[in-house]
């Protein structure tokens, strides 16, 4: 009996412990821009929390961890792109941090003001994800579950620390 208490104890010990380990990376993923993950459905990004930080949204499509940039240009505008670099991604480690007013690619240093957003294609920067591969729905931008789908393979390897 006192051997089936302390298995018990020890064991809600380590649920504890696991919980609070999960809520101290959800408040340090919250203080870096980084979303609750959405699994797989259409990414839904509220246009109102949009500002001149970047925002991560982290997506998970059958099993791959993708994750979406969305951040407001200084002309206004909403971007989008893909958090992998396009020269870098097969590193696993061509994800991007913010830093000022630029995000930096973890793996090759390259830095990108937050105009560049989703105006270039090629080159070593965020994998833009242009207007024809989302929609304004109301007070949302909605990137679908079919095209993340598509583009999961660029997220194979990646390896966001």
């Amino acid at each position: 009996m006192k051997k089936k208490r302390k298995t018990l104890a020890v064991s809600a010990a380590g649920i504890l412990f696991a919980l609070c380990i999960f809520a101290l990376q959800s408040k340090a993923d919250a203080l870096n821009g980084i979303k609750q993950v959405t699994t797989d459905k259409d990414l839904i990004i509220p246009i109102a929390e949009i500002t001149t930080d970047a925002s991560f949204y982290p997506v998970d499509i059958e099993g791959t961890r993708l994750e979406v940039i969305a951040v407001k240009a200084p002309d206004g505008s909403i971007r989008t792109a893909f958090n992998t670099c396009q020269v870098c991604y097969g590193s696993g480690r061509g994800y991007y941090k913010q830093q000022g007013n630029f995000l930096i690619c973890q793996n090759c240093g390259n830095r990108f003001r937050m105009n560049q957003v989703e105006t270039r294609s090629g080159g070593c920067n965020p994998i833009p994800i242009f207007a024809d591969n989302k929609k304004i729905v109301g007070k949302n931008i909605v990137i679908s579950k079919e095209f993340l789908k598509k583009s999961k393979n660029i997220f194979a390897n990646w390896n966001r620390s």
